[in-house]
């Protein structure tokens, strides 16, 4: 009785430090006997590191220039990803790599709990800090059912972002080649081409991300979001945005979506063949 009267009571002391729904998300690192437990740590340092590198500019470096705060974020998105080892750090592209046949399912579930992981820790730990340093604190994306009570609005401003981010990923991953400093080039050109979606569809905060979206959603209230219009702008808009986009690429690149070869394309293959045949 005493060992569970202590239990009880260390409970109910850790409780309300940890964010609701991120004892699940932990426990899904260990699925498949941990064989994606690097995949989970590469995503939740990478999310961790991205909040805090991202959402910084323009509140804590670059407040009165904006040239300034987009280069903070370029360099932002830039370490998030070398750091944290090349995580999606995005539940929707995650989707999309689903859907192309770059991970399992299982994969594709451990990576978007461990994003899910870091942005229910960052924002926390951010705020810790803004507290203590005396800055700004951080926000995010804020889904608003004034005149837009299902989202409707919101959700195709995501998904159009999500469309145009997920073309711009596959652009500079996948078929441009930068030589030596590929890396570096494709990873600049993607934290510009994100921070250009960022100011240019403003819709939902905006998050062309649906972990963002949640994730400082329970931060800011301190619990999961009760509207179906944030769940359809933040997560189904994004995902079909991300699904979308995986159709196009394939029609014009080829190969398969969701396993399954389309009757059509690939135009890349067509345009190689008319050149051959002239």
């Amino acid at each position: 009785m005493v060992l569970l009267s202590l239990l009880s009571s260390v409970y109910q002391q850790l409780a309300p430090l940890v964010p609701p729904g991120l004892a699940t998300c932990l426990a899904v690192a260990f699925v498949a006997d941990g064989k994606y437990i690097p995949a989970f740590q590469h995503e939740f340092i990478g999310t961790l590191l991205m909040i805090g590198l991202t959402f910084s500019p323009g509140k804590w470096i670059g407040q009165n220039s904006r040239a300034v705060a987009w280069l903070a974020h370029a360099c932002g998105v830039i370490a998030a990803d070398k750091i944290g080892g090349g995580p999606h750090v995005n539940p929707a592209v995650t989707v999309s790599m689903f859907a192309l046949g770059k991970c399992s399912y299982t994969e594709g579930l451990v990576r978007i709990m461990g994003a899910m992981s870091g942005g229910l820790v960052a924002f926390p730990v951010f705020k810790m800090l803004a507290d203590q340093l005396g800055l700004t604190p951080l926000g995010g994306p804020e889904f608003s059912a004034k005149d837009d009570e299902e989202g409707i609005a919101a959700g195709f401003s995501e998904f159009c972002a999500m469309v145009l981010l997920m073309i711009l990923i596959y652009t500079v991953n996948w078929e441009l080649n930068f030589g030596k400093y590929h890396y570096w080039i494709k990873q600049s050109l993607t934290a510009v081409g994100i921070r250009y979606l960022i100011e240019t569809f403003p819709k939902a905060g905006p998050a062309i991300n649906p972990m963002l979206g949640t994730t400082w959603y329970i931060f800011a209230y301190g619990g999961f979001p009760d509207h179906l219009g944030h769940y359809f702008t933040y997560w189904v808009s994004s995902f079909l945005g991300a699904i979308f986009a995986s159709y196009l690429y394939v029609i014009y690149a080829g190969g398969t979506v969701f396993g399954k070869k389309l009757p059509f394309g690939p135009v890349k293959g067509e345009a190689g063949e008319s050149k051959k045949t002239k």
